[in-house]
């Protein structure tokens, strides 16, 4: 089973290793057929996304 992740792999199991809840047969699929870069550029995207709506919602409260 040597085959590439799709979008929606990575995208679940960024999401699930942010929140600390990764489970280890999805992390040994990871490491064994990701892409680190991959995992890099979800990770950097999904945090810009959560400090922009933070940023939107603490704008929209005060404003």
């Amino acid at each position: 089973m040597n085959q590439r992740l799709t979008l929606w792999h990575t995208l679940t199991s960024t999401l699930a290793a942010l929140f600390g809840v990764q489970s280890q047969r999805n992390r040994q699929r990871d490491f064994a057929n990701g892409s680190p870069l991959a995992f890099i550029l979800m990770g950097v995207v999904l945090i810009a996304l959560m400090v922009g709506s933070l940023w939107l919602l603490v704008s929209w409260i005060l404003g």
